[in-house]
């Protein structure tokens, strides 16, 4: 039956069937076979992993996002983010990573900041006489930002699955955020030395100002959103409705959001709900089935038979996301793989919280390599690149990228130091 499971899986992935229909296929298949299972268990464990309270903060997220996005607000983030970095060598690829840090406190996921502020960031690099290839490259890798600097989807997701404190979750992705954009600042500042790349002249202290001031409205949603779950005055899946209705309220009294774009926005909400929802549901079903054939519980004694420290596990977990990143979306190889890990790291003492942001990370880095990486798609699109032209730029960001994962996991002091302070 094990045999089943897995290698079923991959064949009905190999064959490019969605992971969703893969997943509730094969688990279909098992039941069928298994006479002692009835077959509304299916019906039974895909409601089951759908009905938590913790995912209504998903639609409301992508809700926030959605209105911030189409009430034109992305413009002052940007003049905001050009006016502190746009001074500095390769100014517009510093200020695309910075303008990802603040657009990372309103979206919540990666595919949104490129797609949405990644246009704009794009086309002012285009003006500024930047290669499509780096600006697209700066453009996808600084969008993984996104989901590690709160609020973030997958780590919501992350938290339902693991039962760990959301708000632990979202205090411990500030820093590894910071480390990722400088990181990558770094990196465009070695290639901007080497090509030349241009720089703005300094806006000075009076224009920096206005802009800043400007921008005070936006920047207060992550501020809302985080401070009432710090403070206990609402819940995170609280905290994205008070979210979606600031979002509403500002695109309003800015008069940047038009009562006809809304109808369209409740609808890509909508759908972008349900294909997240669906893959939750169909991947709880199959891990129900894993955890019933007792793989996790195998696997764990299996790492401590080998002698496996923690440091071993790390490094095998790393490679071992970073390998399903090439081809499967971050949802589900979540949702499929965690819970078969988090038996073997809390047998180990990992942190749970730790772990969490390791696996993030680790999926998001996905999100920009071949053959499936969802945010690399959106960016050749958006500038028209082939894919060999997007690898060939790729390589320094994408080792800037590893650099920090490989901080982050061995040094978790940095990941667990904020949440030490506000849940001690």
């Amino acid at each position: 039956m094990t045999a089943l499971l897995v290698l079923g899986l991959i064949v009905l992935l190999a064959l490019n069937v969605p992971v969703a229909y893969a997943m509730l296929a094969v688990s279909m298949a098992y039941v069928s076979l298994k006479a002692d299972l009835p077959i509304i268990v299916a019906a039974q464990q895909v409601a089951a992993g759908s009905d938590k309270f913790l995912l209504l903060a998903i639609p409301f997220f992508f809700l926030a996002s959605e209105f911030m996005s189409s009430g034109g607000v992305m413009r002052r983030l940007v003049d905001l983010s050009r006016a502190l970095v746009g001074h500095m060598r390769g100014g517009l690829g510093q200020m695309n990573i910075v303008c990802s840090v603040f657009f990372a406190g309103i979206s919540g996921s990666a595919v949104a900041d490129a797609a949405g502020i990644g246009r704009v960031e794009i086309e002012i690099m285009r003006r500024g006489g930047y290669p499509h290839a780096f600006s697209a490259v700066v453009t996808a890798t600084s969008a993984t930002i996104g989901p590690i600097i709160p609020p973030s989807i997958p780590l919501v997701v992350y938290g339902s699955i693991a039962g760990v404190s959301v708000g632990k979750l979202f205090l411990a992705g500030f820093l590894p955020g910071l480390l990722m954009a400088l990181s990558l600042m770094i990196a465009v500042h070695f290639m901007s030395v080497r090509h030349h790349y241009p720089r703005d002249a300094w806006v000075g202290w009076s224009r920096l100002r206005d802009t800043v001031v400007r921008s005070v409205p936006v920047l207060l949603l992550p501020i809302i959103i985080l401070g009432g779950i710090f403070s206990g005055v609402f819940t995170p899946t609280e905290s994205a409705i008070v979210a979606s209705i600031y979002a509403l309220v500002l695109g309003f009294v800015l008069r940047e959001l038009r009562m006809r774009v809304i109808p369209g926005i409740l609808v890509k909400v909508a759908c972008d709900t349900a294909r997240v929802m669906f893959i939750v549901a169909a991947a709880s079903f199959y891990s129900w089935i894993l955890a019933r054939e007792g793989i996790p519980n195998a696997l764990a004694a299996w790492f401590l038979t080998l002698g496996a420290e923690p440091w071993m596990f790390l490094l095998l977990v790393n490679v071992l996301l970073l390998l399903l990143g090439t081809f499967m979306e971050p949802i589900p190889i979540m949702v499929i793989v965690v819970p078969t890990l988090l038996p073997v790291a809390t047998t180990l003492g990992i942190d749970l919280v730790h772990f969490g942001l390791i696996v993030t990370l680790n999926l998001m880095i996905g999100l920009v390599t071949p053959p499936v990486g969802l945010v690399m798609f959106v960016v050749m699109q958006i500038t028209g690149l082939k894919l060999e032209e997007f690898l060939r730029a790729l390589w320094p960001f994408l080792l800037a990228l590893l650099g920090a994962l490989f901080v982050i996991t061995y040094v978790p002091q940095l990941v667990l130091f904020l949440p030490g302070i506000f849940y001690p």
